[in-house]
């Protein structure tokens, strides 16, 4: 089962995953009004289970309350056709309007189980923005991969590989520990699939934070996770 970018980042907060502050909205007017709750400059994402919203014109910078309304008034309700909708697109029902925030770098940081082996493994490129799929088509070396033995979880010494692998300056190297640590917990807590952080930003002041959130689950474990 897939949920929505909104979904997903509720769930990743519960677990000190570092989120934007953003709300739902399913009409112009409650985008606006989140839009002046939120200081006015906001991005603004239609909320569709496929990915390459941006390229299809589901995700703008916007400046102002009245520019975001206007946006998610040509958004909802329209038919939103990326590489992972096929043709026929998926209807936008709702967008997620979210605080902006100044990116110095773009990463990549995602979870799966590594089927073969049986464990949860780490994913990490500096090629944040990008489909996970066309790096490792065009540049598999630049993707990291840590394997986790699940009978005793992640180590620090593993998320920190990662961090000094992807090039984070030292002064955030904990933070990104922590973030690691957290998206680790959340994945195996609620019986993820996927968990998928793209892009995962470091900011200007250092913080690393999940600008994008995708999270499936594995269907015969819902039963453990009412509120999902």
């Amino acid at each position: 089962m897939n949920i929505h970018e909104y979904q997903a980042k509720e769930i990743l907060r519960r677990y000190g995953v570092a989120v934007l502050n953003g709300k739902v909205a399913s009409t112009p007017d409650e985008a606006a009004a989140i839009a002046r709750e939120l200081g006015g400059v906001c991005v603004v994402k239609a909320q569709i289970h496929a990915g390459g919203r941006g390229k299809a014109g589901g995700v703008k910078f916007c400046k102002t309350p009245d520019e975001v309304r206007e946006f998610a008034r040509g958004l909802l309700g329209k038919t939103l056709v990326t590489h992972q909708t096929g043709p026929a697109g998926r209807t936008v029902r709702k967008v997620f309007v979210e605080q902006g925030c100044e990116i110095a770098r773009e990463l990549y940081l995602g979870i799966v189980i590594d089927r073969a082996r049986g464990w949860p493994t780490l994913m990490a490129s500096t090629e944040g923005g990008v489909e996970i799929e066309e790096v490792a088509a065009r540049t598999p070396e630049k993707i990291l991969r840590e394997p986790v033995d699940p009978a005793v979880g992640i180590q620090a010494f593993q998320a920190r590989k990662l961090a000094f692998g992807l090039g984070v300056p030292k002064p955030s190297v904990n933070k990104a520990v922590a973030f690691i640590t957290a998206l680790y917990k959340a994945f195996i807590e609620s019986d993820s699939s996927l968990a998928e952080i793209n892009p995962l930003v470091l900011t200007k002041v250092g913080d690393l934070v999940a600008l994008d959130a995708k999270m499936g689950f594995d269907d015969n474990a819902l039963f453990r996770h009412p509120d999902i």
